[in-house]
């Protein structure tokens, strides 16, 4: 049996700060919270960046650069940058950081979609900032656009910098995309696909739906020419992580996608959410990968060839 990717997503670009005391906003809370995931068993390490004064979703690279500068000055597990960035982001500023800090992974979401986080505003009774409901209820008249030019964009850039797209798949109509642009020679075999589940706009997380896509996926792409990770939102998080689990799959937790460890229960870190994972693993007897197996196993180019590590030899 292959081993077990387990990556952790800190922080993200969906919740905001009155949902939670616990999420990460400040460059080194994130990395604490990164640095603590992998010291419970991550092997990845997933990154967004906020203002560290508002707690809002932010695209400034200086901010990405000191994440990633600490995560790496104590472990060498790989990080993935993100380009999902967030609703007032132009896909330049999405694109910005990746193509700056040059890392091992960095999301590449495959398809337009409605990406809808408005119902969060109702959970809301009193914001800790003004910008908060707002921006949750725009995201009801919204679209994540991800249009076949700006994904042959992300890809040509990433594959200069040798960074491996992690590619996200929200719905079935995705794959299709990612058939073509594998056909067109846009994206080279073996990929890194994420089926992405729970998000309104999105497929659900389900069983059914995620069993579908990754037979569609091995129809479609042939099995042997993708690795796939899980990640689903919200409270069927840790049920569908065991679903993946048992289906050979990867997955990916953090308070990004959930702010929970249990019902009414907040999660302090992505760390008790990675510890549950690796309980429900050593229960099923499924070894869990270190960061420089999953490096291995994903094919990646080595932390000493990111961005910021090269920057720093050639400093010296």
């Amino acid at each position: 049996m292959s081993k077990l990717i387990i990556t952790a997503a800190v922080t993200g670009s969906v919740h905001v700060p009155s949902l939670s005391a616990y999420l990460p906003v400040t460059p080194e809370e994130i990395a604490a919270d990164g640095l603590a995931a992998v010291r419970a068993g991550a092997a990845l390490v997933h990154v967004h960046a906020r203002d560290p004064k508002t707690g809002k979703p932010s695209a400034d690279p200086k901010l990405y650069e000191e994440i990633v500068k600490r995560i790496s000055a104590e472990t060498d597990a790989p990080i993935c940058i993100t380009t999902g960035g967030s609703k007032e982001m132009t896909v330049a500023e999405r694109a910005r950081s990746v193509m700056l800090l040059e890392p091992e992974l960095a999301s590449l979401n495959t398809g337009s979609m409605n990406f809808a986080i408005h119902p969060l505003a109702a959970k809301i009774k009193e914001p800790k900032f003004d910008w908060e409901i707002p921006f949750l209820q725009a995201t009801e008249d919204w679209i994540f656009p991800n249009t076949f030019k700006t994904l042959g964009e992300f890809a040509t850039f990433m594959a200069k910098a040798r960074t491996k797209p992690e590619l996200e798949v929200y719905d079935a109509g995705m794959l299709s995309n990612v058939q073509f642009l594998l056909g067109t020679g846009v994206l080279k075999a073996p990929i890194h696909i994420q089926f992405v589940l729970g998000i309104l706009g999105g497929m659900q997380a389900s069983v059914g739906n995620l069993v579908f896509l990754h037979e569609s996926a091995c129809r479609m792409i042939g099995e042997a020419n993708f690795t796939w990770s899980l990640s689903a939102a919200g409270r069927a998080q840790l049920p569908m992580m065991a679903t993946a689990m048992g289906m050979g799959g990867n997955v990916r937790v953090g308070l990004e996608d959930n702010l929970y460890l249990a019902p009414k229960q907040l999660a302090k870190s992505s760390a008790e959410q990675v510890e549950r994972i690796v309980t429900i693993a050593n229960a099923l007897s499924i070894p869990v990968a270190t960061p420089a197996e999953a490096r291995q196993i994903l094919g990646l180019k080595g932390a000493d060839a990111v961005g910021w590590a090269k920057a720093k030899s050639a400093a010296e």
